[in-house]
């Protein structure tokens, strides 16, 4: 008899365990727990003034609530590695990650790209090389003689294009062991500049002689330097690199993680929230993305050692 009633009262914590188990976060999908919170955070991390990053894609947020039926906020992160640790602890569930941050999160975490961005018609960009207009090298391969000569301006080295794609392209082309020969021995001087628009405004202003920037920065500072593509010119570019990403957990729930993916391509179809994009990251449409797509990425990460951080 004893047994029988420790049988009952082990069969109902078990029952009553299993209906405290069903919080408005998390439900059964058949393998695990998937998330599905009340409330989605949609995290970015500021090109610009956060406040103002903030409030311009408020509109975006609150437009993917109404058609997926959510409070959606829109956050800025004080870096990409706070989105990308926020992203991995479902802390938040959509992240617009850069294509290196995606690939230092997809090796940290689980967590699925859905789509990317497309400017100009294309959904990869080139990083490219700028040197002064009276510069003696006049491609890459004169790098072999001048470098030791020249100080190299890049942005941050957790740049995809200011920074790693160049990089392992110079390593590669002129059999560099490693990225601090490339740094301290190849070239005669680096600058870390904070940006591409800076790194091009040291090339013009004689603080380096080589840049390296995403293609084409020039155009987004002419208004402020109207002669710069007479000033500077390009010496090379790099192989193609894939777009910036929006990234969600592979733990969210599968039916929302459709619903989110649908509303942002439904985007396309809308201008003021392809405006919005613009203003927010220069996306000019949204498109869908594969894993597959950063494999380039991740390759470079590797030749470079694969100890290159994420500020």
């Amino acid at each position: 008899m004893k047994k029988i009633l420790g049988f009952g009262f082990i069969l109902a914590l078990v029952l009553v365990l299993a209906a405290c188990g069903g919080s408005d976060d998390t439900s059964g999908n058949g393998d695990g727990e998937s998330l599905n919170p009340d409330k989605l955070v949609m995290g970015f991390v500021p090109s610009q003034d956060s406040g103002e990053i903030a409030e311009t894609a408020q509109p975006l947020a609150d437009k993917l609530g109404e058609i997926i039926g959510k409070e959606v906020e829109a956050t800025t992160m004080t870096s990409y590695s706070a989105l990308v640790e926020a992203l991995g602890n479902d802390e938040a569930h959509i992240g617009f990650l850069p294509a290196f941050g995606y690939v230092l999160a997809s090796n940290e975490y689980d967590v699925d790209v859905l789509l990317k961005s497309e400017r100009h018609g294309s959904a990869t960009y080139h990083a490219q090389y700028l040197v002064r207009a009276d510069s003696p090298v006049e491609n890459l391969k004169d790098l072999e003689k001048h470098a030791s000569d020249m100080t190299w301006a890049y942005g941050d080295a957790s740049s995809t294009s200011g920074y790693l794609f160049p990089a392992s392209q110079l390593m590669n082309m002129f059999d560099i062991e490693d990225t601090t020969a490339l740094q301290e021995e190849f070239f005669g001087g680096v600058l870390q500049s904070g940006g591409h628009d800076n790194s091009a405004v040291a090339v013009l202003d004689g603080d380096a002689d080589i840049a390296t920037t995403f293609d084409d920065v020039r155009d987004t500072m002419q208004e402020d330097y109207p002669n710069i593509k007479d000033d500077l010119k390009v010496i090379g570019t790099t192989e193609e690199i894939p777009n910036d990403t929006i990234t969600v957990p592979a733990s969210l729930d599968d039916e929302l993680t459709k619903e989110i993916e649908e509303a942002f391509l439904s985007f396309n179809e809308d201008e003021e929230m392809i405006k919005i994009m613009n203003e927010v990251y220069n996306w000019d449409a949204i498109i869908e993305a594969e894993d597959s797509d950063y494999d380039i990425v991740r390759e470079t990460y590797n030749n470079l050692g694969g100890n290159v951080g994420l500020d």
